[in-house]
């Protein structure tokens, strides 16, 4: 192991760093590691043996790469011919095994990852995409392309999500789901294709939402998906008799720009 001592990284003989990649203090490198070109590492981070670090990816602090994890490639997109793109990667991140995730088609545009997130062995995210964070994703979870994951989301093992999908904010998706459609925040979904069934009260509680907020948020639950209330008078009614708080004005924004994109998707385009 070659240890710089003015700024404590430790490379590996065996790996293979581009010479304008920019590498933080602390930074390990293991064997057979490759970075590309216009890489940046943060300090304190530690890639591990045979991890692939491609051109224009940016990785922030205290991150951990495991082995063969594959970083930045070009996206797997037709649209894609070339122009330069980005991976932004934050800090307190641990990447697993295999995981692969893509920069993003688009001059300039980026596939962008939040801090504190756990991506298990196998999973994938696609290009385009914006992760949040404190997100855990179970193995072998497959992420497609511009699909937006907002923070505190836990995912199941082998979840399949649809591009352009939306999940909010602290939603929890049950394992061998697939995911055509928007996942409302605070809920819970599960199936092919998945649906609501339940509030996630234990994510909602662990987050520090109080119970007063909690128990708006179950009976705004029940308003949309246990009465006989289609979405529009699901919402009305919501309004009318639900506490208003920062999470139900939320929950309630979410629902209501479901309809202006295709297929139950928001940020997907309207056909026509």
């Amino acid at each position: 192991m070659k240890i710089d001592e003015e700024v404590g990284t430790r490379l590996h003989p065996t790996a293979e760093v581009h010479p304008s990649a920019e590498l933080g203090r602390g930074v390990e490198i293991g064997p057979y590691v490759v970075i590309g070109p216009d890489v940046v590492i943060g300090d304190n981070t530690r890639i591990e043996s045979h991890a692939v670090i491609q051109q224009w990816t940016r990785i922030g602090r205290n991150c951990v790469v495991k082995t063969a994890a594959f970083l930045g490639g070009e996206p797997q997109d037709h649209k894609y011919k070339g122009e330069q793109s980005f991976l932004i990667i934050g800090d307190n991140n641990i990447i697993r095994e295999f995981v692969t995730i893509h920069r993003a088609t688009g001059e300039g545009e980026s596939t962008v990852i939040g801090d504190d997130n756990l991506l298990m062995a196998y999973c994938h995210i696609g290009h385009n995409c914006k992760i949040g964070s404190h997100i855990t994703m179970a193995n072998m979870v497959g992420i497609s392309g511009h699909v937006q994951v907002e923070d505190r989301v836990v995912f199941g093992g082998m979840v399949g999500v649809h591009q352009y999908t939306r999940i909010g904010r602290l939603a929890m998706i049950g394992g061998m789901s697939k995911v055509v459609q928007d996942v409302p925040p605070f809920m819970m979904v599960d199936g092919r294709p998945a649906h609501v069934y339940d509030l996630n009260v234990v994510g909602c509680r662990r987050a520090g939402i109080s119970a007063r907020v909690r128990g708006g948020l179950r009976q705004a639950y029940k308003l949309l998906y246990r009465s006989n209330f289609n979405v529009s008078q699901a919402i009305e009614a919501i309004e009318a008799e639900v506490e208003p708080s920062p999470e139900r004005d939320y929950l309630l924004e979410f629902v209501k720009n479901i309809k202006f994109g295709f297929g139950g998707r928001q940020l997907d385009t309207p056909r026509g």
